[in-house]
């Protein structure tokens, strides 16, 4: 067996005589065990945030949506219609079009975007599982609409007599006072059929209506579009067939997948979790410093063990490595003991959601194997640091006799 090992082993096990020894080889043991956990929960926590609101962007957002390269607006011929139907591994497509409009009912206003959708769009997107009342009816007298918008203009769903006011301005140029106001815009009455809810920027958002009645409502031909969004048979990723979508549709049209179509949402996510984590891991740094203290104070007890093994032929760097394994064994060891009750505190939250948000939404966390191994590599890493800063304490003349 490995000497300095076998001699660390055994100091961690035994108590030493003063009893103050023992209190802070304690309190150091602890401090890793809590801070560990504290660590992997947190981890886990912000996972389950990120999961928790990228999955309002699921229900939205394709796998992969064509937009253009410039402007609002491109042309997608018969001929790349037909192409695209052909693509391999391409179970859907959809095609919308999308504009600024303006809302009216009962002398209520509001603006928002109107996306005019046909009917693969609930095939490519999970719109439709976000409905709050109603059913998804998208014809030319029926819209959808979000909550925060139905809420902002007192309007609920089948309310045929009083239809609500869709105006958009009419495309084109010249001067507004040389025009009469009705004719700058295009008005369409149209009936809210069902009532989606997800969060409160897209409730207050979006009317979705019907592709081609948008499209006259902004006088805009067929073949215009603002988007096509793309759905892969389940076996297929989105990049496997992205270059082939790209050479169909022509340099004027760029793709995005989910992460680009939300990059902004990515990046805060992905620096709040980098941020919590340097956070956490100052705390273990400070906390660690426990160990350097508490290892000091294990070489100054066991003071005349080492001048024992020195007269015995052990030399300084092996005396050095005695303390240096025995600081990685109880970092290593109080790590992975933090890690399992983190571990069965995330369960017991996926499980028994014992910690709520509201009545009926538990905190989202989520399990996640490289939280574990982030934790105890960062727990070894300054346990490394901790012992071998505190181990080049001993010296010859600390075991001169």
């Amino acid at each position: 067996m490995n000497f300095p090992l076998y001699i660390a082993k055994r100091y961690v096990r035994s108590k030493s005589t003063q009893n103050a020894v023992n209190i802070i080889n304690f309190i150091t043991f602890l401090v890793i065990v809590i801070g560990s956990a504290a660590l992997f929960i947190v981890l886990s926590a912000f996972a389950g945030l990120k999961t928790f609101s990228l999955s309002f962007t699921e229900s939205f957002d394709p796998q992969l949506k064509a937009l253009p390269a410039t402007g609002k607006i491109f042309t997608l011929s018969p001929e790349q219609e037909q192409r695209l139907q052909s693509v391999d591994g391409l179970a859907f497509y959809s095609k919308e079009i999308e504009e600024k409009v303006s809302l009216e009912h009962r002398g209520k206003n509001h603006i928002a975007y109107i996306k005019g959708v046909d009917s693969n769009y609930t095939k490519v997107t999970g719109v439709d599982s976000t409905l709050y009342i109603g059913d998804w009816t998208i014809n030319d007298t029926q819209v959808v609409a979000g909550l925060g918008i139905a809420n902002i203009l007192g309007v609920t769903i089948n309310q045929f007599r009083s239809p609500m006011q869709i105006y958009a301005f009419k495309p084109g140029k010249g001067s507004i006072s040389q025009q009469s106001i009705s004719s700058l815009y295009n008005q369409l009455p149209m009936v809210i059929g069902g009532v989606y809810a997800v969060e409160a920027d897209l409730d207050n958002k979006y009317v979705f209506a019907d592709l081609r009645l948008t499209q006259a409502l902004l006088e805009k031909d067929s073949l215009q579009i603002s988007g096509i969004n793309f759905k892969m048979d389940d076996s297929v990723e989105p990049s496997a067939v992205r270059s082939e979508i790209q050479s169909i549709l022509g340099s004027n049209v760029q793709l995005k997948n989910r992460q680009q179509l939300n990059s902004t949402l990515y990046k805060m996510l992905n620096t709040e979790n980098v941020a919590t984590y340097l956070i956490f891991t100052l705390v273990l740094i400070i906390a660690l410093f426990n160990v350097v203290g508490a290892i000091i104070m294990m070489i100054l007890d066991k003071q005349q063990n080492s001048k024992t093994l020195y007269s015995l032929g052990t030399t300084i760097k092996e005396l050095r490595r005695i303390y240096f394994v025995q600081g990685i064994l109880v970092t290593g060891f109080g790590g992975l003991i933090g890690v399992l009750i983190g571990v069965l505190i995330v369960w017991s939250q996926l499980a028994f959601s014992w910690l709520k948000i509201t009545p009926s939404l538990a905190y989202p966390v989520k399990f996640e194997f490289i939280n574990i191994t982030i934790v105890l590599a960062t727990i070894i890493v300054l346990g490394v640091i901790a012992s071998k800063i505190a181990s080049s304490r001993i010296n010859k003349k600390l075991v001169d006799l």
